[in-house]
């Protein structure tokens, strides 16, 4: 079996101001993905929006609340999608140098701990990782050592994506932006309430605590610093 994995992050920065981070990964079968992208754009259009509509959290609004709920309600419908994040409640613990890690080694490690949960074994996997910024090259070559020295089979590989190339990338925006939002306390946008309801109503998690480990629709994983000695090794 191949799979396609689609990786986004929110609030990665380390001086942005904001304590919460979230990465997340999207995927489904090589096979599907044609068939999951053409029925995303199907539903942008039965809303009134362009098939190059990017869905992304920041477009969350009371406005085109009934279009994310859609969206909300097809990701949790398809069986053929799955999710797993990551999320730091209060990335300011993450003490790189106690471990002999630089920040982006020690932010690679925490990539493959979202990963890890995702991969099948003896199965082939392509990890797309939306470029963010200059760094991104870096990232990716330590992401690919890091799953190198992990797995002897060298049948997952990483490359880097732009967010229109594939329509998982942005689903994958909108959910760990939605995640995100609920773990900074935030709820003044009515929209984004109302996509955050849908998704604990819909996976029966809160979305404050970690999902049970076997979970595939909708797998949740809050990093605390216990888990630091974990991600050394």
């Amino acid at each position: 079996m191949e799979y396609n994995i689609y990786c986004d992050e929110s609030c990665g920065l380390e001086n942005d101001g904001i304590k919460v981070m979230v990465l997340g990964a999207i995927w489904c079968e090589k096979e599907k993905k044609d068939g999951i992208f053409r029925r995303i754009r199907e539903i942008k259009t039965e809303y009134g929006l362009s098939e190059k509509f990017e869905i992304k959290w920041h477009k969350v609004s009371a406005s085109k609340q009934n279009f994310y709920l859609r969206i909300v309600d097809y990701f949790f419908d398809d069986e053929d999608i799955h999710f797993r994040s990551l999320v730091v409640p209060d990335k300011s613990v993450l003490n790189c140098e106690e471990f002999g890690l630089t920040r982006e080694e020690f932010y690679c490690k925490m990539y493959f701990d979202l990963l890890k949960g995702v991969f099948a074994p003896a199965s082939a996997c392509n990890v797309y990782i939306d470029i963010k910024d200059t760094r991104s090259q870096r990232k990716i070559e330590l992401l690919t050592k890091e799953l190198r020295s992990n797995y002897s089979d060298n049948n997952k590989t990483v490359r880097q994506i732009r967010s229109h190339e594939a329509e998982l990338l942005p689903l994958a925006d909108m959910l760990i932006g939605a995640i995100g939002y609920y773990h900074r306390g935030l709820n003044a946008n009515q929209g984004k309430m109302a996509v955050i309801k849908q998704m604990q109503k819909r996976s029966g998690y809160s979305l404050k605590n970690s999902s049970i480990y076997c979970e595939d629709k909708l797998n949740l994983f809050i990093w605390e610093p216990e888990y630091a000695v974990d991600i050394q090794n």
